[in-house]
């Protein structure tokens, strides 16, 4: 219950936050584009089985990967890509959560 308590809550309210202290005048659209992140989970879809509770995700899943997370790092520095390069680093924080829970 706690796990997916804290997992939701950096995965919702923390997104929620960020936009609104940090892009106030387009705290919606920052809001969407770092919800719309979630989707990196597709690549879930290429593991059998597709969810397992006692997996980490993080260096597992290919847009889970330290690679990719530094992608992410790297998308958060310019100004143009930062929402989304945000967005990503929050989902990996959100899925780090879970790993360190376990």
């Amino acid at each position: 219950m706690t796990q997916s308590f804290v997992h939701y809550g950096i995965h919702f309210l923390l997104p929620l936050v960020i936009a609104v202290l940090f892009f106030k005048k387009q705290w919606k659209f920052a809001l969407v584009i770092m919800l719309s992140t979630m989707l990196i989970d597709l690549d879930h879809l290429l593991a059998i089985p597709v969810f397992d509770p006692s997996r980490c995700s993080i260096n597992f899943h290919p847009l889970h990967s330290y690679y990719a997370i530094g992608v992410y790092v790297l998308l958060s520095i310019f100004k143009k890509t930062r929402i989304l390069g945000i967005g990503f680093l929050i989902h990996i924080l959100a899925d780090a959560t879970d790993c360190w829970m376990m």
